[in-house]
């Protein structure tokens, strides 16, 4: 099954780095955040990627096309151009890079790859959020209610104190919560073909008319995630997510 990461936005909120690289490939711990996430679908065995470039794209096919020489040590003989790479990971996964427009939105961005996608269910997330979600869980849902399209909820996380306050007294405080009733969408998607077909072309977003005429004809199914699941919107995001994998409890780093 082929899993469609967007990766082309200009990621404005975290200029502090997207100025000189795309969203998806401000690190955590050394890495990207698109090879986390790869990482986490990887796990449960879907290796077949196709990454939507737009706002510096080259950077990423950059990473892949010197994905050994970045990630481990090699001698070069430069007279002969060979190569011997040491301490190897091997890499099983199919990479896909498409350049969908500098300035195409979520969904115009999908519509593009209608071509490397067929007639087949795909997965679909963003290329700046982590989660310990169930991969196996999310399709095994989405397969049991035949509908179009599932997206994985999440209640976020407070980025400040709550306050519980009855006559103008607290009566509860709680420093950064997850809020209890609010569920949003987290990505981490399962898509039928069909859902390409309401898409009209590249200014169209994917959360809104194509997923509002989903909700209309009941045909989007929320599959509620009370894991761990953050985005990298900010540089406190960033920050929070560094510090998380330094400590080693990164809750999304799940195949360790």
């Amino acid at each position: 099954m082929k899993v469609v990461i967007l990766a082309g936005g200009f990621g404005t909120r975290l200029s502090e780095y997207t100025d000189i690289k795309p969203k998806p490939m401000v690190e955590i711990g050394g890495h990207p955040i698109l090879w986390h996430i790869m990482n986490i679908y990887a796990h449960y065995g879907f290796k077949d990627f196709i990454v939507a470039l737009g706002y510096k794209g080259q950077t990423i096919k950059e990473f892949f096309l010197n994905y050994y020489a970045l990630n481990s040590s090699f001698t070069i003989e430069l007279g002969k151009g060979q190569i011997q790479y040491h301490d190897v990971h091997p890499c099983d996964w199919r990479v896909t890079l498409v350049d969908t427009g500098m300035d195409s939105m979520t969904g115009g961005r999908l519509k593009r790859l209608k071509e490397y996608l067929g007639n087949e269910t795909f997965m679909l997330t963003y290329g700046d959020g982590v989660a310990d979600v169930d991969l196996k869980q999310l399709l095994a849902f989405h397969q049991s209610h035949g509908k179009i399209a599932t997206m994985t909820a999440v209640h976020p996380k407070a980025r400040y104190g709550e306050l519980e306050i009855q006559d103008g007294i607290v009566r509860e405080f709680k420093e950064k919560p997850q809020f209890k009733q609010s569920w949003i969408n987290g990505g981490f998607m399962v898509m039928e073909p069909a859902f390409l077909e309401l898409i009209d072309g590249d200014n169209t977003i994917l959360e809104k008319e194509p997923m509002e005429r989903l909700t209309l004809e009941e045909e989007l199914m929320a599959f509620h995630h009370k894991g761990f699941w953050q985005c990298m919107d900010t540089l406190r995001d960033m920050k929070y997510l560094n510090e998380l994998w330094d400590s080693g409890t990164a809750p999304w780093h799940i195949w360790t």
